[in-house]
């Protein structure tokens, strides 16, 4: 039998203290249970990085650590980078180290149970393990109809992303390592991972609900995640600029043509509210267009400074990583 091989759960947290010991506890328990079916090596470990939590995060991940460095480890950012760099962080510090890696969010909602499956597909052959929703019977209507609208938008735009996947999923050492060759500022790991290829495939599971504490996407956060991933892997809006002005285009020369024939016909008084609506339609669409240019502008200005995406004040383990 082949010598199972060592995985490390990446796990980001932002003000996770209600539910990290509950988040630890049943971890622990997955990783004996693969441990005792030689699925994974006993170097496994789950890896928790704070994302410069206001909370106890950090202290509980610290505790975590001492009372079990053989399971536990964690990384300290010293400041708040965002999900997308949280996961990053992660994986680059324990690229080194593992021979998968697992992501998943600390609040229970996405099924630890679907670990084994993604396990398993690894060592038939597969170097990445989707992990999608199976249905979103606990989303809201409005959170699924705005999910499922983002994730096919995506595909319109021109985005190879995997529908209702999230940020769950096991890549392979080899996956990581070619990640890291990825050095854009702006984040969108659900489109990145499906650039770099290998083989891969899908796991399906029900997402439950929180276990404790609240969302930390909420609406204002999600719309700025959809902009970003649209954004970052898609010119298609600002072609959509263009065929927009030469629809307006053609309007305004049948307009013209409209408003000649009035005048000769002796009809040239033309309407106040016809005026007005045509003034804040063209100019409603030009601020359209200049949003829609300025979130380009504004990615390459980031791009352009290459700013760190996250700095780690602190990285405790019990083995030696390449951060």
């Amino acid at each position: 039998m082949k010598k199972p091989e060592i995985l490390y759960m990446v796990v980001p947290c932002y003000n996770e203290e209600e539910v990290l010991h509950e988040t630890a506890k049943r971890l622990k328990e997955k990783y004996e249970s693969l441990m005792s079916r030689d699925l994974i090596s006993e170097k496994s470990r789950v890896v928790f990085v704070n994302d410069g939590s206001k909370d106890k995060t950090w202290e509980i991940i610290q505790e975590l650590h001492e009372a079990e460095p053989a399971f536990f480890s964690g990384v300290n950012l010293a400041h708040n980078a965002g999900h997308q760099n949280a996961v990053l962080a992660g994986l680059m510090s324990v690229k080194t180290l593992c021979d998968m890696a697992i992501t998943m969010d600390a609040d229970l909602q996405d099924d630890i149970n679907t670990i084994d499956a993604m396990v398993e597909k690894y060592y038939e052959g597969n170097q990445v393990v989707y992990g999608v929703r199976s249905a979103r019977d606990t989303d809201t209507f409005f959170k699924r109809f705005t999910a499922e609208g983002f994730y096919k938008f995506m595909k319109v735009m021109g985005a190879d992303v995997v529908y209702n996947h999230a940020d769950f999923r096991l890549m392979s050492r080899r996956v990581l390592e070619e990640l890291a060759n990825f050095k854009e500022v702006n984040l969108f790991l659900r489109g990145m991972v499906p650039l770099i290829g290998f083989q891969s495939c899908s796991v399906y599971y029900e997402r439950a609900e929180r276990f404790a504490g609240e969302s930390k996407y909420p609406l204002k956060k999600m719309l700025a995640f959809a902009i970003n991933g649209i954004t970052s892997f898609s010119t298609k809006p600002l072609k959509l600029i263009t065929t927009v002005g030469m629809l307006m285009f053609v309007i305004s020369i049948i307009a013209f043509i409209w408003a000649f024939i009035a005048k000769i016909a002796g009809h040239s008084e033309l309407g106040w509210s016809s005026t007005m609506c045509s003034i804040w339609l063209i100019g409603g669409l030009q601020l359209l267009g200049l949003g829609i240019i300025g979130e380009y502008v504004g990615k390459i200005y980031a791009e352009v400074k290459q700013r760190p995406r996250y700095i780690i004040a602190d990285f405790i383990n019990d083995e030696d990583a390449d951060i």
